[in-house]
C-alpha cells in the first residue's frame, strides 16, 4: 500500500512512451487512480524522440523493472516490432497502446477502440447503423475503425492525406461494414460529408503545441453532425470550437482518455479502475 505518495524500492513503475509527451494528462490521471486504491504504483512519462531508439527504450524500461507502458503517437504501430506477442485485437488492428509484462514476455494490447466506443456511449451516442467519416489512417484510426466495425456501423469513410493508406485500412476491415478510403481533401470530403452523421478526428492536428491546426473544413458541418475529436489537449480544439458554432454536438477526447486508460489500468494491476476519479482529476486540469 502506498502512503503519503512515498516512492520506495517496492513501487511498481508504469509509464508512457511517445513524442511529445509533456502535454499528456495520463500521469495525473493514473497516479490519482493509484492513490485512490492505495496501490504502490507510479506513472511516469518517457519522451522517446527517435524511432531509432524505440526498441532500446522499450526493452530498457522493462529490463529496469517497469510493470507496464502506454504507447502514444507516433509509435503505436512501430512498437509492435519491439514486442514478443500481441493479443488478438491488437494483432487485428495492427497498433498497440498498452504493453504488459506477462512472465518473461512483452505483450501488446490495444484499448483505444474500446475506450472510444465507451466515450460515445457515455454521451448518449450509439453508432450502430450510422454512416461515419473517420479522419486519419494511423494507429489510433485503426483501433477506432475496427471498434466501429464491431459496433455495427453501416458505412465507414476513411479520409487520409495519403489516400493509399486510407484505402489499405479500408481493405483490412472485413465484415458487414462497408468501408471506403478517400483523400483528406476538401473536394473528396465534400462528396461524402452529407451522407455521414458522425465525424471523428483521429489525427494529431490541433493537438498541443500546434493548437491552431484544424483537420476538416468547418463550413461543411451542419447541426445534423456529431463531431468527436480524439485530441484532448486542448479539450476544445479548433475543430470542436468550429463545430459547436455550426450547431453540432461535440465530444472531446477526454472521455476516450479516461476509458482507454481504465482498460490499461486493469491490465497492469488486475483491478477495476476508478473511472470517476480519473475523470474528476482530468476535469480539474482543464
Amino acid at each position: 500500500m502506498i502512503k503519503d505518495c512515498l516512492i520506495s524500492g517496492e513501487t511498481k513503475v508504469v509509464g508512457l512512451i511517445g513524442y511529445p509527451v509533456e502535454h499528456s494528462f495520463s500521469p495525473v490521471m493514473h497516479n490519482a487512480a493509484f492513490q485512490h486504491l492505495h496501490l504502490n504504483y507510479v506513472y511516469v512519462p518517457f519522451p522517446v524522440a527517435s524511432n531509432s531508439t524505440l526498441t532500446q527504450a522499450v526493452r530498457g524500461l522493462f529490463s529496469a523493472g517497469a510493470a507496464g507502458l502506454n504507447v502514444t503517437v507516433p509509435y503505436k504501430e512501430q512498437v509492435i516490432s519491439c514486442l514478443d506477442n500481441l493479443d488478438g485485437y491488437a494483432r487485428s488492428v495492427g497498433a498497440v497502446n498498452t504493453i504488459v509484462r506477462e512472465q518473461d514476455k512483452l505483450v501488446g494490447y490495444n484499448t483505444d477502440g474500446k475506450g472510444f466506443i465507451q466515450s460515445l456511449r457515455s454521451e448518449g451516442v450509439e453508432v450502430m447503423g450510422r454512416n461515419i467519416l473517420l479522419l486519419g489512417a494511423g494507429g489510433a484510426a485503426k483501433a477506432v475503425a475496427f471498434a466501429l466495425g464491431q459496433a455495427g456501423v453501416s458505412k465507414l469513410y476513411i479520409a487520409n492525406r495519403t489516400v493509399e493508406r486510407a484505402e489499405q485500412l479500408a481493405a483490412q476491415l472485413l465484415g458487414s461494414t462497408q468501408t471506403i478510403g478517400i483523400e483528406l481533401s476538401e473536394k473528396a470530403l465534400g462528396t461524402v460529408v452529407d451522407q455521414c452523421s458522425i465525424i471523428v478526428n483521429t489525427t494529431s492536428i490541433g493537438m498541443y503545441p500546434r493548437v491552431e491546426g484544424i483537420p476538416f473544413p468547418a463550413l461543411m458541418l451542419t447541426s445534423n453532425h456529431i463531431v468527436a475529436d480524439l485530441v484532448y489537449n486542448p479539450v476544445e480544439t479548433r475543430l470542436l470550437s468550429a463545430a459547436r458554432k455550426q450547431g453540432c454536438k461535440t465530444i472531446s477526447g477526454l472521455g476516450m482518455l479516461a476509458y482507454q486508460g481504465a482498460a490499461s489500468f486493469q491490465l497492469w494491476t488486475g483491478q477495476t479502475a476508478p473511472v470517476e476519479i480519473m475523470q474528476q482529476v482530468i476535469a480539474k486540469m482543464i
